[in-house]
């Protein structure tokens, strides 16, 4: 059964939605409209329940965006019970209807950024989506306008795992009044300009133990042979067999993108002074990190931020801040 706002909605515009539904059967021949259905009870009516008790008089508006939105989305099998990844499907069920007196007034706006954004973590191996909605859910009263919510958005894709995200997210934070910027970075009550700097200087901070990232790619992993990896300022270009990658990799994340072998002869072989291996560790400074690898194979790759540890003996590479 569907809310009796949305099943009034539904029953005092029947035409002009049965109108919707037979054009999004012409734009999109595969539309399962049993599955529209279903998207429509699980995940339409909860926003639509939670905008009509917001704010009843925008409900009507509410459903027309999201019921052409749910069309499209179903069309493409991004959405219902047979969408390639079923995170979508939660987004519109448990954390939209978190932002009613938002969607009341931006619809559009606010299930296209949840959406995409959705869609996007869904698709980041290594990236938390559970995490992002969770946090984002947590700190919807705080958000009341459509460029807040994007900026938190970016904020929590990157503190979920999303590495590449660092420096538009430290920017788009920015534009957040100070409060809100402190929270999205679970930090309220610190100091917004020397939080921002911290961050922005120490891709690391928050993680003093750094990470290891890959495995074999016959289970389920990314690399086919032991990778190799050279260092830019982005992260470090890997090259396992004849396939190359760009790594970024930071304290709440690591993302693996493509690059070219030209890419990785271009990178650099440099290590600096204050980084060498003796035996089976790596001293970084002051530090001493026993490494469980034979020693002797063991080779090592340093950007401004990031010590590289990889070896003939594994297809992960150990990842530690610099710092």
């Amino acid at each position: 059964m569907i809310s009796p706002a949305f099943a009034a909605i539904l029953a005092s515009g029947r035409a002009q939605f049965n109108g919707r539904a037979a054009e999004a059967r012409r734009r999109f021949p595969a539309l399962d409209m049993a599955a529209f259905g279903a998207f429509l009870h699980d995940g339409v009516d909860p926003l639509v329940a939670a905008v009509a008790a917001a704010a009843p008089e925008r409900a009507g508006s509410v459903t027309l965006a999201a019921y052409d939105m749910a069309l499209e989305l179903v069309g493409h099998g991004l959405a219902g019970p047979a969408a390639k990844n079923p995170f979508l499907n939660g987004v519109w069920r448990a954390l939209a209807p978190q932002f009613a007196p938002l969607l009341a007034t931006a619809a559009v706006d606010v299930l296209g950024l949840l959406s995409n954004a959705a869609i996007h973590l869904a698709g980041v191996a290594g990236a938390r989506p559970a995490q992002w909605q969770r946090e984002l859910a947590a700190l919807a009263p705080q958000i009341s306008a459509v460029a807040d919510l994007r900026a938190v958005g970016q904020v929590l894709a990157w503190r979920a795992g999303v590495a590449h995200f660092r420096l538009g997210a430290l920017a788009a934070a920015d534009t957040l009044p100070p409060a809100l910027a402190l929270a999205a970075f679970g930090e309220p009550g610190a100091h917004w300009p020397q939080v921002h700097a911290q961050l922005l200087a120490n891709p690391w901070r928050g993680n003093a133990e750094g990470r290891e990232f890959g495995s074999f790619s016959g289970y389920g992993g990314a690399f086919g042979t032991p990778p190799q990896v050279r260092a830019t300022a982005e992260g470090f270009v890997v090259c396992s067999g004849e396939r190359h990658y760009l790594l970024v990799a930071d304290a709440c994340g690591a993302v693996l993108h493509g690059a070219t072998a030209e890419e990785y002869a271009l990178a650099s072989t440099d290590v600096p002074a204050s980084v060498r291996l003796e035996g089976a560790a790596v001293q970084i400074g002051a530090r001493r990190i026993e490494l469980d690898l034979p020693a002797g194979e063991i080779a090592i790759a340093a950007n401004a931020h990031t010590v590289a540890i990889t070896s003939p003996y594994t297809h992960a590479i150990r990842l530690l801040p610099l710092a």
